[in-house]
């Protein structure tokens, strides 16, 4: 039981990390020591796993699930997973408010995460070489481009949820790289985070005894994107895990420049709130920007020598 419960604290931890655009959930799991068992976890099944699935009715088909059940760790991945949700469902509400009715304050926050987070991990980074300087470049301008561009270039169709979440779960496997700002360069930050509130509310509203209507839109959205990250940790994220083991300097120099020029977001929203006439004082917006930033090297305090 106190294991069990260890685990969950732990998803939960991962879970708070990963609903902001700062700090990764993968960093928590390096700092409290699950991060090795985590990988070796998710890497134990691959795609043609999924084919068990269709010799479920047999004896012999169930009894393979299980072995993969437990070659996989699943009461492991079930509990991590089950805090990981608890905490994005939790503080998804909070941050729907926040970004709705503190748009600025919001914005600088994540200015300060993502900023101290580009820090942190360029001691990590050399720019030497003319190749990992068009790296860092072709990194910087693709988040400056993506995130300079309106919400409704891209939208949010479901194909596109559901890439977003197969790109944004490998975040989980890389330390220092958070999924939520992935997702934030990509426009589909606060669309996800409305719909993860409106699905939490449909759920108790439909316990409460009211219809399948107030869920259903939610519902679709939510289940695409987990469907994205479960093809994405299966796929997507064995791949990332392999450019990282290969051409780590390389890999990271790109994820730094992608932090680096994702602070347009950021940026661009501060600015559209003063062009509103509605930009709050400058010290707030900084007092924001140094609290995000003070959680990230906190953080980063606390892993010490650990290598990212």
């Amino acid at each position: 039981m106190r294991s069990s419960l260890s685990v969950y604290l732990k998803g939960f931890l991962m879970g708070a990390a990963d609903t902001v655009p700062g700090v990764s959930g993968g960093t928590i799991a390096l700092i409290t020591g699950i991060y090795e068992r985590l990988i070796n976890a998710i890497t134990s099944v691959g795609p043609s796993d999924a084919r068990l699935l269709l010799s479920f009715h047999t004896a012999e088909g169930r009894s393979d699930l299980r072995d993969l059940f437990m070659r996989a760790d699943g009461v492991f991945l079930l509990i991590l997973g089950f805090g990981i949700a608890s905490a994005v469902l939790t503080l998804s509400r909070v941050l729907e408010h926040t970004l709705e009715q503190f748009p600025a304050f919001t914005a600088a926050f994540f200015f300060g995460l993502i900023g101290a987070s580009a820090i942190v991990l360029y001691s990590e980074v050399d720019v030497g070489s003319p190749k990992r300087l068009a790296v860092a470049l072709f990194g910087i301008v693709l988040a400056a481009g993506l995130s300079s561009l309106p919400e409704s270039a891209i939208g949010s169709s479901y194909p596109v949820v559901f890439i977003a979440g197969a790109i944004a779960v490998c975040a989980m496997i890389l330390p220092g790289v958070s999924g939520s700002f992935l997702l934030y360069v990509l426009n589909q930050y606060e669309f996800m985070i409305t719909n993860l509130t409106a699905f939490v509310d449909g759920v108790i509203a439909l316990a409460d005894g009211g219809d399948l209507a107030s869920l259903t839109e939610s519902f679709t959205v939510v289940v695409t994107f987990c469907t994205g990250a479960m093809l994405g940790l299966l796929t997507m994220a064995r791949v990332v895990k392999w450019a990282f083991r290969e051409f780590r300097a390389g890999t990271l120099t790109f994820l730094v420049s992608l932090m680096v020029g994702g602070l347009v977001k950021p940026m661009s929203t501060i600015a559209t709130e003063a062009q509103l006439g509605s930009t709050p004082e400058v010290a707030g917006i900084v007092m924001f920007a140094l609290i995000g930033a003070g959680l990230v090297l906190g953080v980063d305090s606390v892993t010490g020598d650990i290598d990212y």
